[in-house]
């Protein structure tokens, strides 16, 4: 489990990454992550892509359905318009967002807040997705979990998408993914590439 880093003479924030595939967590970290720094006292802003809107326009929630406030931006710059007055910065489902956000997470970390972001580290064809490989670069702090395979119980690495949609970006839960380990995704994949064959 992460705790917060304690560094006396601090003298910038730092960026934290929680990552790993759809149902593994991500968004219910960030929310107890959101949670501990409210409770210390901390002024916290949380941010979601406008774009997703799957379980709330104005929440940042979870699968389980645990809910926090957050204001739904366009955009990375928004961001910043937001952030003066706070100490954590909190942005979910990053991986939504172009590339300017990572120098808007660099920006706010060196202005000293705590930037934590959730994300997919892949996308439906198991490929770095959007700006997060670059974020996990730059990040001090990387937390990779995991979610059970749906098919073996293995753990699960990966988002395989049950439909034939082909965009990269296909908003969706239990309907449209579920969580698979490296070889039942590969498996699924090669089954499926067999039936559009014969079609």
């Amino acid at each position: 489990m992460f705790v917060e880093p304690v560094m006396p003479g601090q003298r910038s924030g730092w960026i934290e990454v929680i990552c790993g595939p759809m149902f593994s967590g991500k968004t219910e970290e960030l929310i107890r992550r959101v949670r501990r720094a409210q409770i210390a006292g901390q002024r916290v802003l949380i941010c979601k892509p406008k774009r997703d809107t799957r379980y709330s326009e104005s929440e940042v929630v979870s699968h389980d359905r645990k809910a926090v406030e957050s204001i739904a931006v366009e955009d990375a710059r928004e961001i910043l318009k937001h952030s003066e007055p706070v100490q954590v910065v909190a942005i979910d489902e990053v991986q939504f967002f172009d590339y300017e956000i990572v120098e808007v997470c660099r920006h706010l970390a060196l202005k000293g807040k705590r930037v934590i972001v959730a994300g997919l580290d892949m996308d439906y064809r198991a490929r770095p997705f959007g700006p997060v490989p670059y974020l996990l670069a730059v990040a001090e702090y990387i937390t990779k979990l995991h979610a059970i395979c749906k098919h073996c119980g293995a753990l699960a690495t990966h988002s395989y998408r049950l439909t034939d949609e082909r965009e990269d970006i296909v908003l969706g839960a239990e309907e449209r993914y579920e969580p698979r380990c490296r070889i039942c995704f590969h498996m699924g994949n090669i089954l499926d590439f067999g039936k559009r064959e014969e079609q």
